[in-house]
């Protein structure tokens, strides 16, 4: 059974951490004062400024900050600025040992799901689909921090995740499963196959998204999923918005869905509202889910924080 990290609560420490792109100091800054006025304490790993080209920082570097969050008992959220390209380079550095552990709540998405799903094999941790510290923001819709508090604030239990209306979910093949979740960005874990980090689906709920992907990338990825097993493995399949997605050839991202998933007959629920779309929902990575593509609900089974 995976480890539940401890609650966050109003007044509590955050360590911000930059684990891939680096991201401009005047935006972190005007992030971490919406932190401040929410009523949390925020520290700063050392390279969070940091800014080395594609990556904010050195690999080893990255991965000492991630480190010293987990370290430090003050902290009980590890936020990431951003995603962006760099974040699988880190976990080669990280101790598993030490955080399974320290648990402590860790979020995001984009390239930072390898990291979250990582945390889940190595050292059980729940971690969270959800938040970073870009989205900490003005205009960031009340359903995605509603998602957010729900997660990692309370310990709701069952914990029905609803898309905001009018999104509708909807569900193509019919079935009820039960499962740990996993998953998060395609470009992300087509990435990690034939690798040490090679996301591992068996007997889980496999949840997708993308953005500014064509659909001929899409078709790829897809197809190199089919051909790892990733989706044989799996119990049930969700897949979330693909963001800004270009059609290619006059096929849709839903059409590939009905050529090359449908046909695999597990349950099959689309258009969670997830990842890089304008609402977030909140998934907790190594929680028990149930999926039931006949009711169309999916419902988080058990607390993921303690």
């Amino acid at each position: 059974m995976a480890t539940r990290p401890p609650i966050l609560q109003a007044g509590d420490t955050i360590g911000l951490v930059t684990p891939g792109s680096p991201l401009d100091a005047d935006i972190i800054n005007a992030r971490v004062q919406t932190l401040n006025e929410l009523g949390f304490n925020v520290v700063f790993g050392r390279h969070v400024y940091s800014f080395e080209g594609i990556t904010a920082a050195p690999a080893e570097q990255r991965a000492e900050d991630m480190m010293s969050m987990f370290a430090d008992p003050d902290v009980k959220l590890i936020l990431p600025t951003r995603g962006g390209t760099g974040v699988q380079s880190l976990l080669p550095f990280l101790d598993y040992d030490f955080i399974r552990a320290n648990p402590k709540i860790v979020t995001g998405y984009s390239d930072l799901t390898v990291l979250l799903n990582i945390l889940y094999q190595f050292s059980d941790l729940i971690t969270f689909h959800s938040l970073m510290l870009i989205d900490f923001r003005p205009d960031t819709p009340a359903y995605n921090f509603d998602q957010f508090y729900e997660a990692v604030s309370t310990i709701l239990s069952p914990r029905a995740i609803l898309n905001p209306p009018p999104l509708q979910l909807s569900s193509l093949v019919p079935g009820n499963v039960t499962g740990p979740i996993v998953g998060g960005n395609l470009t992300s874990f087509v990435n990690t196959l034939g690798t040490p980090l090679e996301i591992d689906t068996r007997d889980k709920i496999l949840f997708l998204e993308e953005i500014n992907s064509p659909t001929t990338t899409i078709y790829r990825y897809l197809t190199q999923l089919l051909m790892a097993g990733k989706f044989e493995d799996c119990e049930g399949i969700i897949m979330g918005e693909c963001t800004n997605c270009l059609v290619s050839y006059g096929t849709t991202y839903a059409d590939l869905i009905n050529e090359l998933l449908v046909p695999l007959g597990k349950p099959l629920m689309v258009n969670l509202a997830t990842g890089h779309g304008f609402y977030k929902a909140a998934i907790p990575i190594g929680a028990s889910v149930n999926l039931n593509t006949i009711d169309n609900t999916l419902t988080v089974l058990e607390p993921t924080v303690s």
